[in-house]
Parts: structure tokens; sequence; C-alpha cells
């Protein structure tokens, strides 16, 4: 199978996980998602500085600026698989 075709069903898998993960584990799989998507965070910082959320998603993208999408892709893959095990 190819890289895509796998990140694609990782990312299907990733919904249907048995448990919920972390908060941390969910923004690594968002910006990873992101990233591997879209690539370098194209988006301005939230302008609410009380809207953590935002935050916390902005930042966790824009630790990933630099990564090609094919790493990103795999990375996610990666971390789908050692979810749900």
């Amino acid at each position: 199978m190819e890289v895509k075709s796998l990140f694609e069903k990782a990312v299907d898998e990733s919904e249907k996980l048995s448990q919920r993960p972390s908060n941390e584990t969910l923004l690594l799989l968002y910006s990873l998602y992101k990233q591997a998507t879209i690539g370098d965070i194209d988006v301005d910082p939230p302008a609410n500085p009380f809207d953590f959320v935002a935050k916390a998603k902005y930042d966790a993208w824009m630790s990933l600026k630099g990564k090609s999408k094919h790493d990103a892709q795999m990375e996610y893959i990666g971390l789908v698989n050692k979810l749900k095990s």
C-alpha cells in the first residue's frame, strides 16, 4: 500500500479508537494531520488570547513547521497504530 492510502486508513481508524486519547495525544494527531494534508501552517495565530484550545492547536501545528507532508503522514500512521494496540 502506498503512504497516502495508509494515511487515509489511519485517519479513518483514528476516529474509531476504543479509548479516547489524552489531550496531548489528540493535539499531536491534529497537528500531524494538518501538516500531512496542508503542510506548513498558513493561518494567523488566534486573535483571542483566552481561546486556549485554538492557541494550543496553533502552537502544536506551528511546532511541525518544516516537516514534510510525507514524514507527517508516516508519523500519523505510526501513532494511530500505537494507539490501536
